[in-house]
């Protein structure tokens, strides 16, 4: 089945065919880095990493960039309240988030660009923009002509006059028309600034991407990713400056996750409803925040609480425990047959799902099933070269999504402690203290142990 991805630009699924056969030039937006980040810039990296890794999977090469924008207003009137060099704030967030790739086991972008290290090359891109009439500049500011660009407005599906309706919008003399955007901004006192044409000044805020993506990647793209809160007006303005300058369209296709939310807002530090993710590897796994985010189809908004997190840790032990060694001696027959053919349609299942434009959901739901599957083997007494065969499928499947099931995780350094609180468990039954053995069995219970009593005695298995 040919991949099908859901593009922003025509709101429908379509067949991914990249500029290159079998290469893929995947730009993604990242972090303006004033202040640490949340779980929130998170999802949006871990939802592109699984995007990466699958069509990798699939035999593509990938080249991944994603930005660090470190000049940004943001980043200036942080400096400013600390009385900090905004380059300094700027390259210690940038460190934090680079930790944070790898603690989350993300892999390594192909580039990570800066703004400051692409300023000739926007310079070079505001120049061009102005030659063709499509920029002009007022008092050392240069400004993007919106309404020359004659299909403004495509990726938003926002009418032109309409565009600024419920956005900010702050009076500008200077400028032709209240939807123009800054292209170059002169500096003011106390701000980084760069020499131009037009004297000294920083770039704005849109045209920074566009100059990355142009350097990194080339004209014309195949995925350019990020949140939906992007939509308008960050990328639509990219396009339009993008394309005004090239002549070509830009991206191929245009991805977007929805937001993580908690207590029904978008997690944002202007609201101040978030959560670090330095906060939540302090007190959970990073696989348990892969598993949140994995759970729910990529372009919905995803609601986040202790709950949540609680049934995914759960999640993660079922997943996990299906890697437990085999206990019988069972090397064919029904129970062996049964398993290997539901192996077999897992991956069927697992591809299935990830070609319908990238639903992990489906997938997972693909990985919990052959959980399933093993864990009946398993009690079925089926050997150890069978049900290896069936985890080597779970293992494979879940490190696609970047999921860490590894040996170490699967309960066995546990293990003597939950056997001892069985044996307890069984002299307080023997001792008719039920009240406490069945508090000592829920209890496990919400740890992820499942314990089933038999007539041979209690066993355990990780949920």
């Amino acid at each position: 089945m040919t991949i099908q991805v859901y593009n922003t630009l025509t709101r429908r699924k379509e067949p991914f065919e990249t500029v290159e056969p079998g290469k893929v030039r995947m730009y993604v937006c990242g972090p303006t880095v004033y202040d640490k980040a949340h779980i929130g810039h998170a999802m949006s990296a871990i939802v592109f990493d699984v995007v990466r890794r699958y069509l990798e999977y699939k035999g593509y090469q990938v080249d991944h960039v994603m930005n660090f924008t470190d000049v940004d207003d943001k980043i200036i009137r942080r400096s400013i309240e600390a009385g900090d060099d905004p380059f300094a704030i700027a390259n210690r967030y940038i460190g934090e988030f680079k930790r944070h790739i790898a603690e989350l086991g993300i892999l390594p972008a192909t580039n990570y660009p800066q703004v400051s290290e692409t300023i000739d090359e926007i310079v070079e891109m505001v120049q061009g923009l102005q030659e063709s009439r499509y920029a002009y500049t007022m008092d050392g500011d240069v400004y993007f002509r919106v309404r020359h660009d004659d299909d403004y407005g495509k990726l938003s599906r926002r009418k032109l006059d309409e565009a600024m309706a419920g956005t900010r919008v702050e009076s500008d003399e200077t400028k032709e028309d209240v939807n123009d955007f800054a292209l170059w901004k002169s500096q003011k006192p106390g701000e980084p600034a760069w020499p131009s044409p037009w004297g000294p000044g920083r770039p704005g805020w849109h045209i920074e991407c566009s100059a990355m993506a142009l350097k990194h990647l080339g004209e014309e793209i195949d995925i350019h990713g990020g949140g939906n809160d992007l939509v308008f007006p960050h990328h639509e303005n990219e396009i339009a400056q993008t394309e005004s300058y090239t002549g070509r369209p830009f991206a191929r296709f245009w991805m977007h996750n929805g937001m993580l939310q908690l207590k029904g807002e978008k997690m944002s530090k202007s609201l101040g409803n978030l959560v670090t993710i330095d906060d939540f590897l302090a007190q959970h796994e990073a696989s348990v925040l892969r598993l949140l985010i994995l759970s729910s189809h990529y372009r919905k908004p995803l609601a986040y609480n202790d709950t949540v997190v609680e049934d995914n840790a759960r999640a993660l032990a079922r997943l996990r425990g299906a890697l437990r060694p085999a206990v019988g001696a069972i090397t064919s027959g029904g129970a062996v047959d049964s398993l290997l053919a539901a192996a077999e349609q897992t991956r069927r299942g697992f591809e299935e799902a990830m070609d319908d434009d990238f639903n992990t959901a489906g997938a997972l739901g693909c990985l919990f099933e052959l959980v399933t599957e093993i864990n009946r083997a398993r009690d079925a007494g089926v050997a150890a070269e069978p049900l290896a065969a069936a985890q080597d499928v779970l293992a494979e499947l879940a490190g696609i999504l970047g999921l860490q099931l590894s040996s170490e995780a699967t309960g066995a350094e546990a293990a003597p402690f939950i056997d001892l609180l069985l044996e307890m468990r069984s002299k307080l039954r023997a001792a008719k203290q039920f009240a406490l053995a069945d508090e000592i069995r829920n209890r496990l219970t919400d740890l992820g142990v499942m314990v089933e009593d038999t007539r041979e005695g209690s066993t355990w298995r990780i949920q």
